[in-house]
């Protein structure tokens, strides 16, 4: 009886979604409105700004769900919504509304890749990004993963299904991942910040000692995960 319970409980919940699946491809195929406003915002920063600001004390819910779905179908760079939320709220409500989005689009795409899991996720990749980054699936690693999401230049919501595949406990990945990310955050936020109080030179200097150190990691950034992988390899036969 339980087993019997277990299917029609999935049964209905599958005909739900894909009920609702339908429902959102007939809208987005009529052109809806809706779909209209909201690709119009991903496409559109200035008109993303000025809604949020007319959306008065909403505007910090709408920008985290913004911030969490650039990261479950990454519609735009992450870049662009980061330095808008120091734009809007100050450097630190910006840091923290964007880390709080950040890490629930991550936590979403981890989940979903470890329900859809890897035989269905792979036929939705290229080849050139199953070769580069595959190797997360069998990742265990907690410093794997904060380096990749600590050095800019990766795919992080990609990255976020694939690690939804690998044997890491779902807490460990959640911890590495948001730490990996609060820099990167801090500083287009800082960025976001600095240009709506006008401080143009601080701006600079920020942005180049940024630059400094971010192109360097991001021009080694396949060398440096490569190591931890060969790395990983080696301690894995030891064990073995």
């Amino acid at each position: 009886m339980r087993k019997v319970n277990n299917k029609l409980r999935w049964a209905i919940g599958l005909g739900l979604l894909a009920i609702l699946l339908a429902v959102a491809i007939w809208r987005v195929a009529l052109g809806s409105p809706t779909y209209l406003f909201l690709l119009r915002l991903y496409q559109d920063p200035d008109f993303l700004h000025e809604t949020l600001r007319a959306w008065g004390w909403l505007a910090p819910a709408i920008f985290i769900l913004i911030q969490a779905l650039q990261v479950i179908i990454s519609p735009v760079p992450g870049e662009a919504t980061g330095i808008l939320g120091g734009f809007l709220f100050g450097l630190t409500l910006g840091f923290v509304f964007s880390t709080v989005g950040l890490t629930i689009g991550t936590m979403v795409a981890f989940w979903v890749g470890r329900w859809l899991g890897a035989a269905v996720v792979r036929r939705y990749m290229s080849d050139h990004v199953w070769e580069r980054l595959g190797f997360i699936v069998e990742a265990e690693g907690a410093v794997l993963a904060f380096v990749i999401y600590l050095i800019p230049g990766f795919p992080k919501d990609i990255v976020s299904y694939l690690f939804g595949m690998s044997p890491m406990p779902l807490w460990v990945f959640a911890l590495v991942s948001s730490l990996g990310r609060m820099p990167g955050t801090w500083i287009l936020s800082a960025q976001g910040a600095k240009t709506a109080a006008g401080q143009y030179v601080q701006l600079a200097l920020l942005t180049a000692l940024v630059a400094a150190v971010a192109i360097p990691l991001y021009y080694h950034r396949h060398r440096i995960v490569g190591w931890l992988r060969r790395k990983r390899d080696i301690e894995t036969g030891n064990r073995a």
